[in-house]
């Protein structure tokens, strides 16, 4: 790289970390306002709020509003230069807008492949810390008062309970069936089981299994037998943003667990998972439409660019956040809810690079 190459890539990434900090400053200190009366409540340790929460809250944040805070970072670093007529020395010299874009395209690479690494195995750890933090501190006590559970957890067979206590790990009035083709092969019943934490197995009490062979059946009873199932304590906690807990690796596993058992919510672990793979390329799209429409030196000054960067940038998360909503309502497949803000404003780029003077 050539010294305008480093000089452009140098304080872009140095104006994006600032940007990231000043505006993760500010939100640490509005949340912590906010939460203050719960701590106060719950009395967290200062080593519990400051290490397990707000370390693993700041990257969280960090990667939620990263490509707002790249295409504002680009345009501010941008229309900066511009005004003092740097850019127009460039062009003086022969360096064409392309050119120019290089060092930016590079920069946008390196924070992609970062946002990538992170959003795929390093938040994700980090979540699981901060939920449970605010599950015990911050949120009221989860209970599960569902009734009635039934639960595919195997190809062939089904569970189903009446009710669980997820305090004592415990289910009342299960049965499990095997059932193949249309015909109920096996059926257990139990008034109570327990999960076992050493075994990791379920404790069936009280059993009665009976086995179906043509016209024939079978009966056994027994006080207490273990089973090991696709079935968890942990399908019984709160599980209102578990996939922010998962990795790519476990949240490809939970989706496939999710087919399995033909259970709903699998939208928003589809989402989840395209969001991370799509989630880099804004990075890049964002910072060459930050170049394109901060480029030109205004007479009006660079305020008007930083506010029309603020402006699209928004426009982008609210879109974003509207073709998600439509996607989980299963109106349009996940996979093209992501990646629709990324193509429609890619467009615009071109759009906006081929009709704004340089």
């Amino acid at each position: 790289m050539k010294i305008l190459d480093r000089y452009i890539l140098k304080n872009f990434l140095i104006t994006y970390v600032f940007t990231v900090l000043v505006t993760l400053l500010i939100i640490c200190v509005i949340d912590f306002t906010e939460k203050v009366d719960n701590f106060r409540k719950t009395n967290p340790t200062p080593y519990e709020i400051i290490v397990n929460y707000y370390l693993n809250f700041i990257p969280y944040y960090a990667n939620y509003l990263s490509p707002l805070l790249v295409f504002i970072s680009t345009v501010f670093f941008t229309a900066r230069i511009a005004a003092r007529t740097e850019i127009i020395a460039m062009f003086s010299s022969g360096i064409s807008f392309i050119r120019i874009l290089f060092p930016y395209f590079v920069g946008s690479v390196i924070l992609a492949a970062f946002t990538f690494y992170m959003v795929g195995w390093v938040i994700p750890r980090a979540n699981k810390i901060r939920l449970a933090f605010e599950y015990k501190y911050i949120e009221e006590q989860f209970y599960f008062n569902r009734r009635n559970f039934h639960v595919k957890v195997a190809p062939t067979t089904y569970a189903y309970l009446e009710s669980y206590n997820n305090t004592s790990q415990t289910g009342y009035k299960f049965t499990l069936e095997r059932i193949e083709g249309n015909q109920l092969k096996e059926k257990l019943t139990s008034d109570r089981i327990t999960w076992a934490p050493k075994k990791k197995k379920w404790e069936i009490h009280d059993y009665k299994v009976r086995k179906f062979e043509g016209q024939k059946e079978f009966l056994t009873q027994g006080v207490k037998i273990d089973t090991a199932i696709s079935l968890s304590p942990k399908d019984f906690e709160n599980d209102k943003n578990r996939f922010e807990e998962l990795t790519l690796s476990q949240l490809n596993e939970y989706i496939d667990l999710l087919n399995l058992r033909g259970a709903d919510g699998v939208q928003t672990y589809l989402l989840e998972k395209y969001t991370r793979f799509t989630h880099p390329f804004a990075f890049i799209i964002l910072t060459i439409i930050g170049v394109v429409v901060s480029a030109r030196k205004s007479r009006r000054g660079s305020g008007w660019q930083i506010a029309l960067g603020f402006i699209l940038a928004f426009v982008y998360l609210l879109f974003f956040m509207l073709a998600k909503g439509i996607a989980e309502s299963g109106k349009i497949p996940a996979v093209a809810a992501v990646w629709l803000p990324n193509i429609i404003f890619a467009g615009i780029g071109f759009v906006l690079y081929k009709t704004l003077p340089r």
